[in-house]
């Protein structure tokens, strides 16, 4: 378990069950710090935790300091960096600092409502920030369009990338809660059926585009959302944002010619297409003969996926799901 609402559903149970509950957050790094901004880690009173803050570098220092948070009902930003002589003892080695902030779970700090809130908005796809200040454990949902820090939450939510920010209350930590990325794969093919469980490992949020339904078949893909709708059809229902990728896979034009026409109008973060250069380049003269923008073409990565000798359909998917990931970071870069 290590999702954020896999964390946040432990935190409401252990709640639930009458305990007291501690989250702790990566606020800020330095150096080669483990573990990204925002990573979460939840703590109960039983010693019990789930979530990390360092990969596994100082989580029984983050345990102990926790213990004494929920115990005082007060939050503590506690630091480690391999100055420090406790991060020898505690295990980060690895050449960076991070600085946590550990807050109760309670009317001293997340409130349960806003527990629950957050929970619900995870749960309906919809992106939110939460707002903490970290001096007194103030916490709040930042949804769109609110005036207050609105500027700083759109960027947060448009990055996914957690920040901290001066305000007249003290310093916050803005952290969003975006719906997963997600990996629109158009052609139920072979390749298709090593991509998707990658895809879903990554992190992402798979959809299978394909109007042949014997291709597109629940028996095929197990668990995987299918539209089996032509590819036009199946974008206007699922929407394409910059939070999508789109992959054509079926060499088929007449399934992945509309779909790359319609991928293009849209603003997915990255447009790839199977196939050899030469049956890229038949594909251009197509897409251009359909009125495609010239320079709209060069969004298009083909070969999909990254230049790794992959051979292998295995290798293939991975070399894609790779390319994928550095085009979403690098954006965010």
């Amino acid at each position: 378990m290590s999702g954020t609402t896999d964390i946040l559903r432990q935190v409401r149970s252990w709640r639930s069950d009458g305990h007291e509950v501690a989250l702790a957050s990566v606020v800020s790094t330095w150096g080669s710090a483990p573990r990204p901004v925002g990573g979460y880690m939840a703590i109960c009173d039983t010693g019990a935790f789930v979530g990390s803050v360092s990969g596994g570098c100082v989580e029984a220092a983050v345990v102990d300091e926790a213990q004494g948070v929920m115990a005082e009902a007060t939050p503590r930003t506690v630091q480690y960096g391999i100055s420090d002589e406790e991060a020898w003892v505690v295990g980060l080695a690895c050449g960076g600092k991070v600085r946590i902030s550990i807050v109760p779970v309670g009317p001293a700090g997340l409130e349960d409502d806003v527990l629950e809130e957050l929970i619900a908005a995870r749960e309906a796809h919809q992106g939110v920030v939460l707002a903490t200040w970290l001096d007194s454990a103030v916490h709040r949902i930042l949804h769109e369009g609110d005036d207050v820090l609105a500027t700083e939450a759109r960027a947060a939510l448009l990055d996914d990338r957690a920040s901290l920010v001066e305000t007249d209350m003290g310093e916050a930590f803005l952290r969003p809660h975006n719906p997963p990325a997600r990996v629109i794969i158009v052609g139920a093919a072979h390749v298709t059926q090593s991509l998707v469980p990658l895809a879903s490992a990554a992190g992402f949020a798979v959809v299978v585009v394909d109007p042949r339904t014997a291709f597109a078949s629940a028996e095929r893909f197990p668990g995987v959302r299918l539209v089996t709708s032509w590819p036009r059809e199946a974008f206007a229902e699922l929407g394409l944002d910059h939070r999508t990728a789109v992959v054509t896979v079926t060499h088929d034009p007449k399934l992945d010619d509309p779909a790359l026409l319609a991928a293009l109008e849209a603003s997915p973060f990255y447009i790839g297409a199977l196939g050899s250069r030469r049956t890229h380049a038949s594909r251009l003269e197509r897409l251009r003969a359909e009125g495609a923008d010239p320079a709209a073409l060069e969004r298009i990565h083909a070969p999909v996926g990254l230049d790794i000798g992959a051979r292998t359909t295995q290798e293939i998917s991975v070399s894609i799901i790779a390319e994928i990931v550095k085009t979403l970071r690098k954006r965010d870069s």
